[in-house]
């Protein structure tokens, strides 16, 4: 299967390593993987802070860009929440690429959950708010995870509650945000898990941030990281 990587704004300017673990992973299953240089940003932010016309060439050039792919993978829940379901609303009737998250993809279009992974750690996973709420991921990345040879997966109360994020909302409303992130952060201290995963490295800042402040013994990985891990090369 030919599969694009969309690999989204933040993942490219503070966490390349997400999209590498991307292409690992896909590769070693045995697909190829294409980056198309000509991507840009979804529009999130734009369309999120009102510019919804400021929006439209960045969903026109985006179905552009991804057009002729067997699937369009994209490593954050938000990102990929924005092309499928709102892309649509701001440019009616545009032929749209087949887009899915990193789990909808391994699980829904390529059938595996063991993907011959290896992460001696214990590790605990928060369902992010477009993960849960508009993709309804359910236990995709869970099942992915239990899959993972040497991982032992930890509950973490509270999973389903936001982190305080929000991306605009943690600017404008900074005090919520910082309470809502420490509420989390105090839930994900609390299972004793090694590692915090989640399918959006927008959230993992947040909580990392909180996490490395209450100095924390809790690293923050995308989950993407975690699959790509190998015996040979462990994470």
């Amino acid at each position: 299967m030919r599969i694009a990587l969309f690999l989204t704004c933040v993942n490219d300017t503070m966490f390349p390593g997400t999209g590498k673990a991307v292409v690992k992973l896909l590769r070693r299953l045995g697909h190829t993987v294409v980056f198309p240089e000509e991507q840009t940003c979804c529009g999130q932010m734009h369309l999120n802070s009102g510019y919804r016309r400021e929006c439209e060439p960045l969903v026109r050039s985006f179905a552009a860009t991804f057009a002729g792919f067997d699937a369009v993978v994209v490593p954050s829940a938000s990102c990929a929440g924005m092309i499928r379901e709102l892309h649509p609303e701001v440019v009616p009737g545009l032929a749209a690429p087949p887009v899915h998250e990193l789990t909808e993809l391994l699980v829904d279009v390529l059938g595996v959950e063991d993907v011959g992974a290896y992460f001696p750690h214990t590790v605990t996973y928060h369902p992010t708010c477009h993960s849960l709420r508009m993709l309804g991921l359910g236990d995709r990345p869970t099942r992915l995870l239990r899959a993972v040879r040497g991982l032992e997966l930890l509950e973490l109360p509270g999973a389903e509650e936001c982190c305080g994020f929000g991306g605009t909302f943690a600017m404008k409303n900074a005090g919520v945000s910082a309470a809502m992130g420490a509420d989390k952060a105090a839930n994900v201290r609390r299972t004793g898990a090694a590692v915090l995963a989640a399918a959006d490295n927008s959230c993992l800042v947040h909580l990392g941030g909180g996490l490395s402040r209450d100095g924390a013994p809790v690293r923050v990985m995308h989950l993407a990281e975690i699959l790509a891990s190998t015996e040979e090369d462990p994470a």
